[in-house]
């Protein structure tokens, strides 16, 4: 009796942080009511006419390291199947992990035959770096999804060198699972300050039913993970992206079939949910705690009845400072997002990775 007198209670307080939770939520200015402090950097970065004559494919994550390079996660140039373009067979010319400098330089190309479906990506602060392959499929587009040793690639995260050497495997190559060993669409990686891996798993449609976060040591020791596909305080249904960082180095994911980012501490603690920021592809916080998220937000004004853009707010409190519009014809996109991957450097210029525009971009702040 006593046991189901407190299964009640903490029902009941489960309800009654819901309904406070959203009773207390701030009304929010409409993106299109925003400031846009930002220029479009045009002709940024310079991509060489030998890879793929100058023009980009699929380009899915974007991220700066400390020392000012740009490191772009994209699909090996290529655009099919739309929305969820392959790396298989596109060969030694086409590799998927680019870095630029600062000037949009062209300085290092790397992991050709590594990966079948990019997805998720970060570099750590010893500069190594992380990256998910979310394929769950034994053939595509009529050629076998194995790499040079027959196993089948994907339900994976790697960790490479800078020279693309492996360093360390997480996940079981080509087999799904939710376990401490296994993924189900490894979405997004972000590393903690002190080394700690935490992944974003569940990309739909998964085999699993999939929605959480799993948290690894820098060994790649499992530690635990949080949530399950729903949509309750803590849950997810497809967590698309993932970040540590901020001046409380919280744990950030794009929630995105639940239309909000959920904030955590990094035992898994629950903070807070927020929907002010639309249906989020991706997202980054700054050292200043300027968040950044890459959504789209129901409007019937606009083509096909979606604004999509760039958010750009308060990590701490989530509120907004600015948003940037796309500048992409939604009439002319492929499937997919723009904006699916979001960076930001120490100055506030901001890097994004298109999906459905097959392109990458950078703004400067003007105002």
């Amino acid at each position: 009796m006593a046991r189901q007198t407190r299964f009640l209670a903490s029902v009941l307080a489960l309800a009654l942080f819901q309904t406070a939770s959203f009773a207390q939520q701030p009304k929010y200015p409409k993106p299109a009511d925003l400031p846009n402090p930002y220029r479009l950097v045009e002709g940024w970065p310079t991509l060489p006419q030998s890879m793929n004559g100058g023009r980009w494919g699929e380009v899915i994550r974007v991220h700066v390291h400390t020392d000012g390079t740009v490191w772009v996660f994209h699909r090996c140039f290529n655009t099919v199947p739309p929305g969820h373009a392959t790396c298989i067979g596109r060969g030694e010319s086409n590799p998927p992990i680019l870095q630029f400098n600062s000037s949009g330089k062209l300085l290092t190309s790397l992991g050709a035959g590594l990966f079948a479906y990019p997805h998720g990506f970060t570099v750590d602060q010893d500069g190594n770096l992380w990256a998910t392959d979310v394929n769950d499929e034994s053939t595509v587009l009529g050629m076998p999804a194995k790499n040079a040793s027959g196993v089948q690639m994907g339900q994976e995260v790697l960790k490479l060198s800078p020279a693309g050497k492996v360093l360390l495997t997480l996940g079981k190559e080509g087999v799904s699972g939710n376990g401490p060993d296994t993924f189900d669409r490894p979405t997004g990686v972000a590393i903690a300050p002190n080394g700690d891996i935490f992944v974003s798993d569940g990309h739909a449609p998964n085999q699993h039913n999939s929605g959480r976060v799993v948290k690894f040591s820098k060994e790649g020791r499992f530690i635990k993970s949080w949530g399950r596909k729903g949509s309750a305080p803590g849950d997810f249904d497809e967590p698309h992206d993932i970040f540590v960082g901020g001046s409380q180095a919280r744990v950030y994911v794009a929630d995105r079939k639940n239309n909000r980012i959920q904030v955590f501490d990094q035992n898994g603690n629950f903070i807070a949910a927020w929907t002010q920021f639309g249906q989020p592809s991706s997202v980054f916080v700054g050292k200043d705690d300027t968040i950044y998220v890459g959504a789209a937000f129901p409007d019937p004004a606009a083509k096909k009845g979606e604004l999509r853009g760039i958010v750009v707010g308060n990590a701490k409190d989530g509120s907004l400072k600015a948003f940037i519009p796309d500048p992409a014809d939604p009439d002319k996109l492929d499937v997919g997002t723009t904006a699916s991957g979001i960076a930001a450097d120490d100055a506030g210029s901001i890097y994004a990775a298109d999906v459905a525009a097959h392109n990458l971009r950078k703004y400067v702040k003007v105002r």
